[in-house]
């Protein structure tokens, strides 16, 4: 005959400390053995949520021309959008609005503008410059031939400025 006739008497005779421990037993120590064995044996842990339909599946297609081109009407558009909405806050605020029609223009032909060595600042290739003949004093300090400061400074600004 059985210790206990009825299968619930184990669980109705233990105590509440005994339960806790078991409990804690079981979450603390067997189902992370559980999970453990689990991830080695089945082997499929890697694609869980996989798929034809997964969202992890979806790479970004690269272009090779570069950044995709936009119609210039849509982009006046949000532009005028945008400046709106600017107007519109700082009117709220007190401040005097934009002039959204001007402003609107001076942002599109500035994004029309080629960015490269013409549309430098003079200020900014004067700086880029100080900083070339700074580094040259040090590489002649150091017993280090010296650059040709021009051709540095067109370097550095054209990896200032993003172009090969």
């Amino acid at each position: 005959m059985a210790l206990y006739p009825y299968p619930m008497a184990i669980p109705l005779a233990l105590t509440a400390l005994q339960k806790g421990g078991a409990l804690l037993l079981f979450t603390g120590v067997f189902a992370p053995l559980v999970g453990l064995l689990l991830k080695r044996v089945g082997g499929g842990w890697e694609t869980m949520g996989g798929g034809p339909f997964a969202i992890l599946n979806e790479r970004p297609q690269r272009r090779a021309g570069g950044a995709p081109k936009v119609d210039p009407a849509i982009q006046a558009a949000e532009v005028r959008q945008m400046l709106e909405a600017k107007s519109e806050r700082r009117r709220q605020r007190g401040e005097a609005p934009l002039d959204v029609e001007a402003e609107t223009r001076r942002l599109l032909t500035a994004a029309e503008q080629p960015r490269g060595t013409n549309t430098i600042d003079a200020e900014l290739r004067a700086e880029v410059r100080q900083l070339v003949v700074v580094r040259n004093e040090r590489r002649m300090r150091e017993g280090l031939e010296p650059l040709d400061v021009e051709a540095e400074t067109e370097k550095q600004l054209a990896n200032l400025i993003g172009s090969p």
